[in-house]
């Protein structure tokens, strides 16, 4: 007999670029579906990442960083898949960082103004703060600018901290029974999974700037009987000169991506792997509105 009490629904997790949101759902989820650096801009995409408990199934919606300028139809893309986000979820996560309030956050705390939806704000990266005085203060001026739910300071790669946002959410998303399987942890494919991996690696190994003009086309994945995972992906650049950088000298920054890649994969699909990698030159794609589409960036629901 099912639970008239469960809850379920949908939250997202919103905030300017590199606040921490992705790092918050791995570490909720104990896995890592959502990638990381220490680059802002990091992730592209909707993410769902989803946490099935006795009580309650939480289904978290990882964004992209909201822009208060975006000025290439890359940073427009991402502005609208996280804004359109906003729409359909029943709870919105506001992450800030600790001491720290920028033109960007308030772009995006005009963006929830326009919406009914209760609002939870996480003060990430406490532990970073050295002088906790100056804490409090920040708290309270935070709680003042809007009707927020709940106002939390946290540092989200600590489980107790992790655990009291979960607490939070349960409470207030609505009664209802699940939507996903008990044993889903994200909507999205292992072909997905297997791109965003490779271009982590990429964007933790290249410089400041050349991460944000590439992506991975994943043009072929097979599973053998034997457990052999192959998988053929290729690297677009906008320029020349940036695939030589990415090779590598003698083709060991490829190379290096590749290893780091391919374990990880192992790791998360349970099967041995053999990639491939190529890299090419797509002038301007993270530009150009129709060449994003084919690459896989089209308007997400």
């Amino acid at each position: 007999m099912s639970d008239p009490h469960f809850r379920c629904g949908h939250v997202a997790i919103v905030g300017r670029p590199n606040v921490g949101k992705s790092t918050l759902l791995n570490h909720i989820l104990g896995q890592k579906i959502s990638i990381t650096s220490s680059k802002p801009q990091t992730t592209r995409h909707r993410i769902l990442g989803i946490k099935s408990g006795a009580g309650a199934q939480v289904i978290y919606v990882d964004t992209p960083g909201i822009h208060e300028q975006a000025k290439r139809a890359m940073n427009r893309y991402m502005n609208r898949v996280a804004t359109a986000t906003l729409q359909d979820v029943d709870l919105i996560i506001f992450m800030v960082e600790a001491l720290r309030w920028t033109a960007e956050d308030e772009a995006v705390l005009e963006r929830l103004r326009e919406t009914s939806i209760p609002v939870i704000a996480l003060v990430n990266k406490v532990d970073k703060v050295a002088d906790k005085g100056k804490l409090l203060p920040f708290l309270r001026e935070l709680a003042q600018k809007d009707s927020f739910a709940e106002v939390i300071p946290i540092s989200a790669t600590r489980r107790p901290d992790t655990a009291r946002v979960e607490q939070a959410v349960e409470r207030m998303i609505p009664e209802q029974p699940p939507l996903y399987p008990e044993d889903q942890l994200t909507d999205r494919s292992e072909r997905f999974l297997a791109a965003e991996i490779i271009r982590e690696k990429l964007m933790r190994r290249l410089g400041q700037e050349l991460p944000y003009v590439l992506t991975v086309e994943i043009e072929k994945f097979a599973c053998d009987e034997g457990g052999l995972t192959e998988i053929a992906a290729v690297i677009w650049v906008e320029r020349s000169s940036h695939k030589g950088i990415v090779i590598g000298k003698g083709g060991r920054q490829l190379k290096r991506v590749g290893e780091l890649a391919r374990k990880e994969m192992e790791q998360l699909f349970g099967s041995r792997v053999f990639l491939q990698l190529w890299v090419k030159v797509k002038e301007g794609w993270s530009d150009d509105e129709r060449a994003l589409r084919s690459l896989g960036y089209g308007d997400e629901n």
